[in-house]
């Protein structure tokens, strides 16, 4: 077993800087959806909030200079981001 060391930053609501000692990386929403984009890939996760349930996919980076034929889907879960970011935006208004 090893020593693990993990720091959330709130940047604004809905929107946290992840700091580990693997890397950094970026989480948005909040309870029942949330993405989160690392360097890695992204991870989205569903879940019903109180009843720990939920459901998480995960989307490596593509290579750099390959195609792995997930473009369409990437461009969905980049398309559902923006639209989490406008609605926090509005809501914090």
């Amino acid at each position: 077993m090893g020593f693990r060391f993990r720091k959330l930053l709130k940047i604004m609501p809905g929107v946290w800087l992840n700091l580990s000692k693997s890397g950094t990386s970026l989480s948005l929403g909040g309870k029942g959806l949330t993405f989160n984009i690392g360097k890695k890939g992204t991870r989205a996760t569903v879940g019903l909030p109180g009843s720990g349930l939920s459901y998480s996919t995960y989307e490596p980076h593509a290579e750099p200079g390959t195609t792995n034929g997930k473009n369409g889907r990437n461009l969905i879960l980049w398309a559902m981001v923006i639209a989490c970011l406008v609605a926090l935006a509005v809501l914090a208004h």
